[in-house]
């Protein structure tokens, strides 16, 4: 019976590390873009126009505050551009 818990828990613990890289899947700089008009209020990724740093965009879907996405995904969100409006 130990050797059926050992076998279930390791394959658990298999199935879950391979999950989560799968999950995670990295994304290099190079391979994002800036995204605007998508930001959630209080959610931008760097300074606008209007505010000094990241986490400070004053309301939802503002058009110069951009968060960092994968390359291609801006054009998929609607409201989404990859330049400053």
């Amino acid at each position: 019976m130990k050797k059926t818990t050992a076998s279930i828990v390791s394959a658990a613990v298999l199935a879950l590390s391979s999950s989560t890289l799968f999950i995670s899947g990295e994304v290099s700089a190079a391979e994002m873009e800036k995204c605007y008009g998508v930001a959630a209020a209080g959610k931008n990724d760097c300074q606008t126009a209007t505010s000094s740093c990241a986490g400070t965009s004053s309301s939802d879907r503002q058009v110069d505050a951009f968060i960092a996405l994968p390359t291609g995904t801006c054009g998929k969100i609607s409201g989404g551009s990859l330049t400053a409006s």
